[in-house]
């Protein structure tokens, strides 16, 4: 017996919402494997692989996995004065926008906005350092996501490396000795966002280092904005006390302050380089800027997101309005779902943010590991198992998810 046409066997699962090449595609596995009845198996394996939208069960608010801080921001099919000076009529800057609002909000002379924070160290160091040292003590040289390390993003610009100090302790006298015997130029801090050495430790801070005639650069990675959080209701929550704010960060003495925009802001995935106007300057005229600037729908998101800080609107902010949701609220909401045990649950920030500390939050248990049937489901719901139990927690799913969780859980018991 001849197996069916690629043809007819794409057309025999079309209801499937693939474009056609998809579902040919399809069609062409399902023959080559011998086995034309998988064609349909073989489409929603192809449909599943493409990016949507999920809804986050896992308690890790600024999830990487899953794009980080969630924004729901669109824009209608129109033209945009990106790079258009209405005022003048003539060709403008897409730094006069999102940028300026970032500005204001950290006390920035200026700011530019590029692709993520990586671009940004490594854009500032390109522009700034250029076969000259870059002194970075030896405990701040981290590896972030990806296995992206400093080292190599310092090498990658062009500059030279001055590792100082030791891997627990750095102090001013190490900063000095490298710019009087290694010929330093440049002074690069980088916050331990993502880890934390604890014990017989010594830091330099940011107003120590001011002392020493050189730019200070510091990448502060997470990206709060301003220790007072005034955008909140209740104000900086404790386990945010330790979080150095850009602006404390330039009041303190930084010349330049970068960080990412998708982790503590809760934008789009962008990297932000403020400070002083002249070094921003120099950074906007390097090559690799035109490599590294965001397009117009992250700095229209960005723009968005700025406005709601300015506003002090915190809920406007997905992450935010996590963030503020009240406990009894959630425990409610967790009783709501009418399935499972509900219990009191640690949230986590996430994102390569906030090593260790736990946001007070609630959920529920199912007995059993249910992962793989809660991923099948449309939109897929990102649980956490532990210990042969699947745990929801409700911080991180929105509100509006509750009944599509519900319904999805019920299925499981």
């Amino acid at each position: 017996m001849h197996p069916p046409s690629v043809d007819a066997l794409a057309r025999s699962i079309s209801d499937i919402d693939l474009p056609q090449p998809l579902l040919v595609d399809a069609a062409r596995l399902a023959i080559a494997s011998g086995d034309p009845e998988s064609a349909r198996q073989h489409a929603q394996l192809l449909y599943r692989s493409l990016l949507g939208p999920t809804i986050n069960a896992t308690g890790v608010l600024l999830h990487t996995n899953l794009g980080r801080a969630q924004f729901g921001y669109s824009q209608p099919p129109r033209a945009t004065n990106l790079e258009f000076d209405l005022m003048s009529g003539k060709r403008g800057s897409r730094s006069e926008h999102a940028g300026k609002l970032i500005a204001k909000l950290i006390g920035a002379e200026a700011a530019i906005v590029v692709n993520n924070c990586a671009a940004a160290v490594t854009l500032v160091l390109a522009a700034l350092a250029t076969n000259k040292g870059v002194a970075v003590s030896r405990g701040e040289l981290v590896e972030i996501g990806g296995g992206f390390r400093v080292p190599e993003i310092i090498s990658q610009s062009g500059a030279r490396l001055v590792e100082v100090g030791t891997t627990n302790r750095t102090r001013l006298q190490d900063y000095v000795s490298a710019k009087e015997i290694h010929d330093a130029a440049l002074l690069l801090k980088v916050h331990p966002a993502n880890y934390r050495i604890t014990g017989f430790t010594e830091e330099t801070s940011v107003q120590q280092l001011t002392t020493i005639d050189l730019p200070l650069v510091v990448d502060l990675g997470s990206g709060l904005l301003d220790e007072a959080c005034s955008w909140l209701r209740d104000g900086k929550p404790s386990w945010l006390k330790e979080e150095p704010g850009a602006k404390q960060t330039l009041q303190a003495g930084a010349d330049l302050v970068m960080f990412s925009c998708d982790k503590l802001l809760g934008g789009p995935q962008a990297g932000i380089i403020a400070g002083r106007s002249d070094l921003i300057a120099a950074c906007s005229r390097h090559p690799l800027m035109r490599a590294f600037r965001a397009g117009g729908l992250i700095l229209s998101a960005l723009q968005e997101t700025a406005m709601a800080y300015l506003r002090r609107d915190g809920d406007a902010i997905p992450f935010w309005k996590m963030v503020q949701a009240p406990l009894d609220e959630l425990k409610n909401r967790a009783k709501a779902l009418k399935v499972g045990t509900v219990l009191a649950t640690n949230a986590v920030a996430g994102g390569g943010a906030l090593p260790g500390a736990k946001i007070p939050s609630f959920g529920v248990m199912l007995e059993g590991d249910h992962a793989a049937n809660l991923r099948a489901q449309n939109p897929p719901i990102i649980a956490r198992v532990n210990e042969n139990t699947t745990i929801i927690d409700m911080r991180t799913i929105s509100e509006e998810d509750d009944s599509l969780v519900s319904q999805a859980l019920k299925k499981c018991t």
